[in-house]
């Protein structure tokens, strides 16, 4: 048997670095904490519920870090006690969707681990800002705030930066331009509702309607809206890992580094773009607080009334929820 070597006193996870903890260890938590410690701003703790699986993960994430010249600690684990004195908490567990299911299928299971995942991990971490990936999204959202029973700066999901990616990916492979050239901006649920602001995006401040024929431009629109459910079909018995992983990444960096960062993200409204009692994707600023403040873009009729047919569907998701 190999003897387990104990990091030196002191040495530990949480250390002179922030904390982040992420629930899921599955491809998406994991590839999150790639990315994170490659960024070197935060000692990690992974927790999955399956034995030895994320202390597997994370001793070999630890032997990559020599490699890339990075010094963040990274823990797993099957409980929560070592997650005490986290800065953030990224929530990716529950199950994943299989070919044919909705985002909206994975409700009542995903619940029940949301609501674990909340509840431990505030005992320990009662001031941690959380970050939710799990679907239904914006219900998972909604499910977080209230068992938490939290301020709405302290609960973001992320949605909108993905699918803004998505859309920015498609947009560059049209034209074969850069991504870095290229502006998309994703509003509303994180599903089949969703809103592309085709008049808002862009690339090098040219806007798209004036660069794409509008049938190749609805049609990026299409395949942006269905992009998760694309890789599912594909993958069969997975879901999509690396953008998401990478979405998050840039959140909990914007947050840790307090860039007052604008991006699209599921956040609770209170009258933002005449909608309440919800989370719903829009422009929200991510710093030291979580969720400073969300922007309001002057939208048209047609672009106003896609938010609110959105907004109808995650309402009538989030009121699916167990009670």
């Amino acid at each position: 048997m190999i003897e387990e070597i104990k990091p030196a006193e002191g040495d530990g996870v949480g250390g002179s670095m922030a904390k982040v903890t992420i629930i899921g260890a599955g491809q998406t938590g994991a590839t999150t904490a790639q990315w994170l410690a490659e960024r070197e701003i935060a000692d990690l703790v992974l927790v999955d519920i399956v034995e030895d699986m994320p202390q597997g993960k994370s001793l070999d994430l630890m032997q990559a870090m020599p490699v890339l010249i990075s010094d963040a600690k990274i823990l797993g684990t099957n409980g929560y006690e070592e997650t005490a004195g986290s800065d953030i908490v990224v929530i990716t567990a529950g199950v994943t969707r299989k070919p044919g299911m909705s985002r909206d299928d994975l409700m009542q299971t995903n619940s029940k681990i949301m609501t674990h995942a909340v509840q431990e991990s505030l005992k320990r971490s009662p001031d941690a800002i959380l970050i939710i990936l799990t679907n239904p999204l914006d219900a998972m959202s909604q499910l977080a705030m209230k068992v938490g029973q939290l301020p709405r700066e302290r609960v973001i999901g992320q949605a909108g930066i993905l699918d803004s990616a998505r859309m920015r990916a498609f947009v560059a492979m049209e034209l074969g331009v850069s991504v870095q050239n290229v502006n998309c901006y994703v509003l509303g649920g994180h599903g089949d509702s969703m809103v592309p602001l085709v008049r808002h995006s862009n690339v090098a401040g040219v806007p798209l309607m004036d660069i794409l024929p509008a049938k190749r431009l609805q049609a990026i629109v299409e395949r942006t809206r269905k992009g998760g459910g694309e890789i599912v079909s594909l993958l069969k018995t997975a879901s999509a890992s690396y953008a998401p992983a990478a979405a998050l990444a840039q959140m909990v960096e914007a947050i840790l580094r307090d860039r007052h960062l604008i991006v699209p993200a599921s956040a609770y409204l209170q009258g933002e773009y005449g909608i309440s009692g919800i989370f719903f994707g829009v422009p929200v600023q991510l710093g030291k607080g979580g969720m400073e403040r969300i922007i309001e873009y002057d939208l048209n009729e047609e672009e106003l009334e896609a938010v609110r047919k959105s907004a109808a569907h995650v309402r009538k998701t989030i009121e699916g929820l167990p009670a």
